[in-house]
């Protein structure tokens, strides 16, 4: 398998001064570091009672996509405020700078449906809590969260109380 850490790149000052984005494009350029991604979640998941993966805009539809085909589920995408069209459920969430909302179509999650989140990165872990609330609104069930990246030093997995698996882990860079 790639060594997919050093498949993503680093922005410093991005998108702020002191930040620094961890990019997957570089990794999702990559034909075979991209399929390390979906088949190393599809080994850790394909005997989990999935029923739906739901996942987180943008970049959370680039992997949940690929990963709900090989695991023979459906795929939810999970979209800022406006962009779908017909009845939404929704939810406001805090960012460090005001907040956000985030939407699902009110049909689109049977009640009950055992839902596994993916995401590109974990870092505060403000926007996948915002998009869990969601989920629990929807009437879903989260068995767990999947992330390429997460960001050890900023606790993000703290605010969740279901199984993490992660890909990629930086801490004290």
């Amino acid at each position: 398998m790639n060594d997919l850490k050093q498949k993503i790149r680093t922005i410093p000052d991005f998108p702020a001064p002191g930040i620094l984005f961890r990019d997957i494009t570089t990794l999702l350029a990559d034909p075979g570091a991209f399929n390390d991604v979906i088949e190393r979640f599809v080994e850790h998941y394909q005997d989990e009672a999935i029923d739906l993966v739901v996942g987180v805009e943008s970049r959370g539809f680039i992997i949940g996509a690929p990963l709900a085909l090989r695991l023979g589920k459906g795929f939810i995408p999970i979209r800022k405020a406006g962009k779908l069209p017909g009845p939404t459920h929704g939810v406001e969430y805090d960012l460090e700078y005001g907040t956000d909302r985030v939407e699902v179509h009110q049909d689109a999650i049977p009640a009950g449906s055992k839902i596994l989140m993916v995401d590109d990165l974990l870092a505060t872990g403000g926007t996948i809590e915002g998009c869990s609330r969601l989920i629990e609104q929807a009437c879903g069930v989260i068995v767990g969260y999947a992330f390429v990246i997460e960001l050890i030093d900023l606790k993000g997995r703290n605010r969740l109380n279901r199984p993490i698996f992660t890909l990629v882990n930086f801490e004290g860079e």
